[in-house]
C-alpha cells in the first residue's frame, strides 16, 4: 500500500472520528494526526526513506505498538493505547474489526496545542523555572534508560552522518560540490572527536533515548513537562549517547534564536547529569542534529504544496547554514562574576553565558548551586548557618574551580558565579584561567548597600540564603584591592550585559565603556 493508498483509510478516519464534530488533521512527511475534541489517532503513512520504512502494514502496525511501549517510559497517562483499522469483505473499513487489518493507528489524550513547548516558545512562554524542570526530567530519564554498549560511540555517529549524507543529496537541496565538502567537515570532526565518542559508550553514556527530543514533541501535561513522540523505527537512531539526545533540543532552541533558552536548559541538565566529559561534543552533534532537520524539512517540501514549498525550502537552508556554523565553534573563555549578595550576578551570568564559547554558550558555575550540592538538597532548600562556615565556604570555592577546569578543558566556555569578596578566590580563579591557557576577565558588580539589601529581601525560591543581614556584614568585610572590572549593578541588567559583550570583543586595544573601569 502507497500513500496515495491510504486514502481510504484516510477518509474512513476523517469519517468515524469526525462525529459530532469535524475531526482536525495535521500532516507530517511520515505521518497523519487526527484530533478530536477528547483524543488524537496518528496514523503512519505508507512512505520509505533511507532511515524509516512504514511502506507495509505490518510495519506500521509494529511500529504503532513500540511507539506506545517506548512512549509510556515519559508519558504513561497521556498514551491510551493502539487500534487496528481492519477491511470486511463486502470493503467495509471498522476500528478493531474481524476483516483483515489493513493499517492501525496510536490512540492518545488531546492536550491543549497552546502547552506544546512548539508554541511556547513562539510565545515566549518557556520561562527558567519551567526549563529547569524540564531539564530534570530529561536527565531522570536519561538515568534510567537502558545502557548498551552496543550502539553508539564513533560507528554510531558514523552511520548517522552517512544517513545524513545520502538524505541531504537526495533532496537536491545543495549542489554535490557543497555536500561534499560539508561532508567532509563532519569527517574530520568525527576524526577529531572519535575517543571520546567511544570512551563515553565504554562507560555507559549510550543509552535507549528519545531519540527526536525537539520543541514539537514535549507538551504541559498536567501542568509538567512531557516527553512524548520518540523514535520507535530504528534503534540505531535511539540507542545514542544522552548528550546527543539533549542536543536536538539544544539545536531547535538555538534555531529559533532561543538561545537563553538553550543555554539555561543545559546548565540545569548539567546540575542534574555529570555529562561535563561530553561537553565539548555537544556543538558537533548540534551540527548533525541541524543536518537531519535539514534533509526532513527539504524532503517535507517535495511532498507538498508549491504555496508552501519555498517556506520550507528557506527553513531547510538555514538549518543546512547552521549546521556549517556550528562545526567551527567559538573558542573557550573564563570569566568571573563577583559582587556583594543581591548585585545581580547570576542573572547577569545567564545573559552573558549564550554569547560566550561554542554553543549553547559557557558552562555557568554558581556557588549557592554548588553549595546545595554540596549538601544534596535541592536548590530552593534553605542550609543552616552551619554551611557558612569558612571551612565550608572554601570547599565551595575549591569545587567551584575544579568544575570549571573539567569543562574548559573540553573546550567549553565558563563563567564562575561567587561572591569572590576574598583576594585569595579571586587570585586563584585567575591562576586557573592561566593553567587552562584561556583568556579571563573578571568582572565585579556593585550597588549601594541598601539597594542589596532590597532585593535579596524580595527573593522568592531562590538558590541563595543570603539575608539583609548577610549583605550588611559582606559589606562591612576588608575586600582587599579588586583589579577586576568594575559595574555599576543599580543599572538595567541588558545594558551591563552589553557592556560586559562589549568588553569582550574589544580585547586589544579598544577604550572601555564609560560604565566600566579597573579599581
Amino acid at each position: 500500500m502507497s500513500a496515495h493508498e491510504q486514502t481510504e483509510t484516510i477518509e474512513f478516519l476523517k469519517r468515524i472520528l469526525g462525529r459530532p464534530s469535524p475531526v482536525e488533521t495535521i500532516a507530517t512527511h511520515a505521518s497523519m494526526i487526527f484530533l478530536t475534541t477528547t483524543k488524537v489517532y496518528k496514523l503512519k503513512l505508507a512512505v520509505r526513506f533511507t532511515y524509516l520504512d512504514y511502506s507495509t502494514p505490518e510495519q506500521r502496525h509494529a511500529a504503532c505498538l513500540k511507539e506506545f511501549e517506548l512512549n509510556r517510559r515519559t508519558a504513561p497517562d497521556l498514551y491510551i493505547g493502539v487500534r487496528t483499522i481492519t477491511c470486511a469483505a463486502d470493503g467495509q473499513l471498522a476500528f478493531d474489526g474481524t476483516g483483515k487489518r489493513i493499517d492501525a493507528v496510536v490512540e492518545m489524550h488531546r492536550f491543549d496545542q497552546a502547552c506544546l513547548f512548539d508554541n511556547m516558545a513562539q510565545h515566549g512562554s518557556l520561562t527558567p523555572s519551567l526549563l529547569s524542570d524540564l531539564a530534570r526530567r530529561i536527565a531522570a530519564f536519561h538515568r534510567e534508560a537502558h545502557v548498551s554498549l552496543d550502539y553508539g560511540g564513533t560507528r554510531g555517529i558514523a552511520d548517522v552522518l552517512a544517513i545524513n549524507d545520502r538524505s541531504l543529496r537526495a533532496t537536491g537541496l545543495v549542489t554535490p560540490d557543497a555536500a561534499d565538502a560539508f561532508a567532509e567537515k563532519f569527517r574530520q570532526a568525527l576524526e577529531t572527536y572519535s575517543a571520546v565518542l567511544e570512551n563515553r559508550r565504554s562507560v555507559g553514556k549510550v543509552r535507549r533515548c528519545h531519540g527526536d527530543l525537539i520543541l514539537r514533541n514535549i507538551c504541559l501535561w498536567h501542568g509538567k513537562p512531557t516527553l512524548f513522540d520518540c523514535i520507535e523505527f530504528d534503534e540505531n537512531l535511539a540507542t545514542i549517547d544522552v548528550l546527543y539526545d539533549l542536543a536536538f533540543l539544544l539545536m531547535d532552541l538555538w534555531h529559533r534564536d532561543q538561545r537563553q533558552s538553550a543555554n539555561v536548559l543545559l546548565n540545569r541538565y548539567l546540575d542534574e547529569a555529570d555529562e561535563t566529559d561530553g561537553l565539548g561534543l555537544v556543538p558537533f552533534f548540534m551540527a548533525i542534529r541541524a543536518t537531519v532537520r535539514a534533509h526532513v524539512t527539504a524532503a517535507q517540501a517535495q511532498r507538498t504544496s508549491p504555496e508552501a514549498r519555498a517556506g520550507l525550502l528557506a527553513e531547510a537552508r538555514h538549518y543546512f547554514d547552521l549546521a556549517t556554523s556550528l562545526l567551527t565553534p567559538d573558542p573557550s573563555v573564563l570569566v568571573a562574576v563577583g559582587g556583594l549578595s543581591g548585585s545581580g550576578k547570576s542573572f547577569i551570568a545567564s545573559l552573558v553565558a549564550p554569547h560566550l564559547g561554542p554553543p549553547p554558550g559557557a558552562r555557568v558555575l554558581n556557588s549557592d548551586r554548588i553549595r546545595k550540592w554540596i549538601y544534596g538538597v535541592p536548590v530552593e532548600r534553605h542550609l543552616p548557618q552551619a554551611a557558612y562556615r569558612r571551612d565550608v565556604s572554601e570547599r565551595v570555592y575549591a569545587t567551584l574551580r575544579d568544575e570549571a577546569a573539567r569543562a574548559l578543558r573540553v573546550g567549553s566556555a565558563v563563567i564562575i558565579d561567587a561572591v569572590f569578596d576574598r583576594p585569595g578566590d579571586r587570585e586563584k580563579v585567575g591562576q586557573l584561567a592561566r593553567e587552562c591557557a584561556v583568556p579571563f576577565t573578571g568582572y565585579w558588580l556593585e550597588a549601594p548597600t541598601e539597594l542589596l539589601m532590597s532585593r535579596v529581601a524580595a527573593r522568592r525560591n531562590d538558590p541563595s540564603d543570603a539575608t539583609a543581614a548577610v549583605v550588611r556584614r559582606q559589606a562591612e568585610r576588608n575586600r582587599g584591592t579588586i583589579i577586576w572590572l568594575r559595574l555599576d549593578a543599580a543599572r538595567d541588567p541588558a545594558a551591563i550585559k552589553t557592556d560586559i559583550l562589549k568588553f569582550r570583543n574589544a580585547l586589544g586595544g579598544v577604550r572601555l565603556p564609560k560604565t566600566m573601569k579597573p579599581v
